[in-house]
C-alpha cells in the first residue's frame, strides 16, 4: 500500500463541504490560490490507521461542464491529477439537485464517496433518504452526515478507506442510440495510454467537441488523441444525433438532459418528502421576498437596518478603541523619552506613524467585525440568492450579471471583500464590469464621513438617528447604486461590449444559522484579511502625514503648500485644496479623510479627533464650508478613487496596472463632474 493518498472533496455550494473539510484535516491546512488563477484552493492532511490522507478542497460547483473558472478548475483536477478517491458532499435537502454532479464524477472517476450532509436538516423538514438504497443504486460509498454537529466524519474516513481497498462497479448513465458508437469510440482510445483518463467519459467529451478540454487532454497526453478513426466515430455520432432530431449546437443540452433525468429518477427511488407545509411555507416566503412588488422594497429595508446597526454598534467599540490606543500612545511617548530616544523619531513613530495606524484599526474593525457576520448570517439563512434573483433583471438590462447584485451588497461592507466576490461570476467581461463599478457603493469606511455631512449640514447636530436622517443616507445610497447600473450599462456597450449571461440560481431551503460559527469565519476570513492589507500602507502613509505637516518651507508647511496649490481646483468643484488634499492622503483609508481635514485646519502636525459634532461644523464653516461643500464632500466621498486595499485587490484580481488605474480614474471622473455641477446650480439658483 502507498503511504500517502491524495482525496478530491467536491460539491455544490452551501451544501457544508467547507465543514466537512475542516472536519477532516482541522488545523492541518493551506490556502492559496490556483496556479495562474485567482480563484482560493485550500489543503490540508488527516491520518488514519496509520496512513496519510491528502486533501484538496475544490471550488463548489453546480457542474463539471465547464461554463466557468470553477467549473473548469474542479473539472481539470479531477482528470490530470492523481487522486485516490473522490469524496462528493451532498445537501440532503436538495439531493436531486446534487446528483447531477454526483454522476457526472462517477462518469469519470470510479472510486468515490458521497457524503449526504445535514441530515439534521432534512430530519426537521421530514424528508428522508434510504441511504442504503442509494449506494447499491450508485454503486459507491454513500454516508450520511451532520458534519457541523461533527456526526458521521469518522463514517467518512472509513468510506474513503473502504474504497480504496475495494473498487466497486459504478453507476453507469445510458445514452441511447449513442451507446454503441460511445463504445466504439471507448475502444479505439483504450489503444492510446490514457493514464489515469476513463475511456468511456472521454468518448463522451469528444462526441460533445469540446475543444478546450480536448486541447487540455492532447497536452496532458503528450499526443494527439483525435486519430482518423475517431475523427470518423465522433462524425458518425452526430449523424446518429441529427437523425434523432439533435443539432450540433444541441448536444451538449442532450447529455446534460440526460443526467437530470438520471438525477430525478434515482431521487425519486431515494428520496421521501413527508412535509408538505414545509414546502408551502417556504413558497409562500419566497413569493414574497422574491416579488416584483415587495422584493426589492423589503431588502433596501433588510439592508438598512444593517447598515443601521453596524453603525450604532460600532461607534461604541470605535470610541473605547480610540481611547484605549490614545493611552498606549502617551505610555509609548514616555516610554521613547525614558530610554532617551531622540524627540524627532519619538514624533515620527508615536504621532505619525503609530496615530494613523490605531486611527485606522479603531475605525475599520468595529464596523467589519459586525457588518461581515449579519451579511454572512443573510448568507446562511439563504436570503442572499433571493436578494440575487430581484437584482438579476435590472443587471440583464444592463447587460451585466444578475450576481453583480450580490457583489456590490459585499461592497457595502468593504470594495476590497466586493471585487474579491466577483469571482462567483462566470463571464470575465461580466466580473470586469462588476469590479469596475464595485466602488460606487459607499463602504464602511465611507460612511461616518456621509453621516457626518447630514447631519452637520442637512439636519442638524441635535437630531439624532432621525427619519430624516435615514432617508437622506437611503438616497446617497441610491444614488451609489443608480450609477453602479448605468455604468455598467455604459462599459458593456462601450469597452466591455457584450450580452447578459445566463447562470444556474440556486434557491436553497431556509436555514437556522450557526450564529457563532459564522462570527468567528466572517472575522477572520474577512475583516482581518482586509484590516491586515489597510495596515501594511497605513503604516508609510502615516509617515508620509507626519512628515508633510510638520516640514516647513519658507515659513509654510509641505501639507499647507500642497493645499493652497490645490485650493484653485477644489473651489471650482464646490470644495477647496485641504478636502482634496485630504481625500488623497487618505487613499490608504477613508476613515482617516475627515481626521486630515481638521488636522489641517486647526494647523496641529497631527491627527486630532473632534467628537462633538457641533464644534467640528464651527471649524468647518470658519473656514469657508456651506451646504454647496457640503453635498459636494458626500458627492465625492461617493464619487473618488477607491482606496489602496481596493486598488490592490483590483490588480490581484484583473492582473492589470491599465484596469486598475482605469477602476481608480473611473469613479473620480464622475465624482468632479457632479461636484461641477452641483456647485454651478448653486451658483445660478
Amino acid at each position: 500500500m502507498k503511504e500517502q493518498y491524495v482525496v478530491a472533496l467536491s460539491g455544490n455550494p452551501n451544501v457544508g463541504k467547507s465543514t466537512v473539510f475542516n472536519a477532516l484535516t482541522g488545523l492541518k491546512q493551506h490556502t492559496g490560490n490556483w496556479i495562474g488563477k485567482t480563484v482560493e484552493c485550500a489543503s490540508g492532511k488527516y491520518n488514519y490507521n496509520g496512513i496519510q490522507y491528502n486533501v484538496i478542497d475544490l471550488p463548489g460547483t453546480y457542474s463539471l461542464i465547464s461554463h466557468s473558472t470553477e467549473e473548469e478548475l474542479a473539472r481539470d483536477y479531477l482528470i490530470f491529477n492523481d487522486i485516490d478517491v473522490a469524496v462528493v458532499v451532498c445537501d440532503a435537502l436538495c439531493l436531486e439537485r446534487n446528483l447531477n454532479l454526483v454522476l457526472q464524477i462517477i462518469e469519470m472517476n470510479k472510486n468515490v464517496v458521497v457524503v449526504v450532509n445535514l441530515l439534521d436538516e432534512a430530519r426537521k423538514k421530514k424528508v428522508k433518504i434510504d441511504l442504503e438504497k442509494l449506494s447499491k443504486i450508485l454503486g459507491v460509498e454513500v454516508i450520511g452526515t451532520e458534519a457541523r454537529n461533527g456526526k458521521g466524519i469518522d463514517l467518512i474516513l472509513k468510506g474513503i478507506e473502504r474504497v480504496i481497498n475495494n473498487k466497486k462497479d459504478c453507476y453507469k448513465i445510458k445514452y441511447d442510440f449513442l451507446e454503441d458508437v460511445i463504445k466504439e469510440i471507448s475502444t479505439e482510445l483504450e489503444k492510446i495510454d490514457l493514464k489515469k483518463i476513463d475511456s468511456r467519459w472521454l468518448s463522451i467529451r469528444l462526441i460533445e467537441n469540446e475543444i478546450g478540454l480536448i486541447n487540455s487532454v492532447n497536452e496532458y497526453l503528450g499526443c494527439e488523441i483525435i486519430t482518423d478513426k475517431i475523427s470518423k466515430l465522433i462524425l458518425k455520432a452526430h449523424h446518429i444525433l441529427l437523425d434523432n432530431d439533435i443539432i450540433i449546437n444541441e448536444i451538449n443540452d442532450y447529455f446534460i438532459s440526460k443526467i437530470l433525468i438520471e438525477s430525478e429518477n434515482i431521487a425519486s427511488l431515494t428520496v421521501s418528502y413527508n412535509d408538505k407545509k414545509y414546502t408551502e411555507k417556504t413558497q409562500k416566503i419566497d413569493k414574497v421576498l422574491t416579488s416584483k412588488i415587495a422584493g426589492i422594497p423589503l431588502m433596501v429595508l433588510l439592508l438598512f437596518v444593517i447598515f443601521w446597526i453596524t453603525l450604532v454598534g460600532s461607534s461604541y467599540p470605535s470610541d473605547l478603541l480610540l481611547k484605549m490606543f490614545s493611552f498606549i500612545g502617551d505610555k509609548l511617548y514616555s516610554l521613547f523619552e525614558y530610554v532617551h530616544i531622540p524627540n524627532i523619531i519619538i514624533d515620527v513613530l508615536v504621532n505619525g506613524i503609530y496615530k494613523v495606524l490605531s486611527w485606522v484599526v479603531a475605525v475599520m474593525l468595529p464596523p467589519m467585525a459586525i457588518f461581515f457576520p449579519l451579511f454572512t448570517i443573510l448568507e446562511d439563512l439563504g436570503y442572499l440568492p433571493r436578494l440575487a434573483f430581484n437584482l438579476d433583471r435590472y443587471f440583464k438590462k444592463c447587460n451585466a450579471c444578475g450576481k453583480q447584485g450580490l457583489t456590490m451588497c459585499m461592497g457595502f461592507g468593504c470594495n476590497a471583500v466586493g471585487v474579491t466576490g466577483t469571482r462567483i461570476i462566470d463571464s470575465k467581461r461580466e466580473r470586469l464590469i462588476a469590479i469596475l463599478t464595485n466602488n460606487f457603493v459607499p463602504c464602511n469606511g465611507r460612511f461616518p464621513t456621509i453621516i457626518a455631512m447630514i447631519t452637520m449640514f442637512l439636519i442638524g447636530v441635535k437630531g439624532n438617528f432621525s427619519l430624516f436622517k435615514v432617508l437622506v443616507l437611503i438616497i446617497v445610497i441610491l444614488v451609489g447604486v443608480f450609477f453602479t447600473f448605468l455604468v455598467s450599462k455604459i462599459l458593456s456597450k462601450t469597452l466591455l461590449k457584450g450580452e447578459s449571461s445566463s447562470f444556474t440560481l440556486e434557491l436553497p431551503p431556509y436555514r437556522k444559522p450557526q450564529v457563532f460559527k459564522v462570527i468567528i469565519r466572517s472575522i477572520f476570513d474577512k475583516t482581518l484579511k482586509v484590516l491586515i492589507r489597510a495596515i501594511v500602507v497605513a503604516a508609510p502613509a502615516g509617515l508620509l502625514i507626519f512628515l508633510l505637516s510638520n516640514i516647513s518651507i519658507g515659513g509654510n508647511t509641505i501639507l499647507k503648500i500642497l493645499s493652497d496649490f490645490l485650493d484653485p481646483f477644489g473651489r471650482l468643484i464646490g470644495l477647496d485644496g485641504v478636502i482634496i488634499l485630504a481625500f488623497i492622503l487618505g487613499f490608504p483609508a477613508n476613515e482617516i479623510v475627515i481626521p486630515i481635514m481638521i488636522m489641517c485646519y486647526m494647523s496641529t502636525g497631527s491627527l486630532v479627533e473632534i467628537n462633538d459634532l457641533s464644534v467640528l461644523k464651527n471649524l468647518f464653516i470658519n473656514n469657508g464650508w456651506n451646504l454647496n461643500t457640503a453635498i459636494c464632500v458626500i458627492i465625492f466621498t461617493l464619487f473618488h478613487f477607491p482606496c489602496s486595499t481596493t486598488c490592490l485587490t483590483i490588480k490581484k484580481e484583473t492582473g492589470s496596472l491599465k484596469w486598475t488605474l482605469f477602476s481608480i480614474f473611473l469613479p473620480t471622473i464622475i465624482g468632479v463632474t457632479l461636484c461641477f455641477l452641483v456647485t454651478c446650480m448653486f451658483k445660478f439658483f
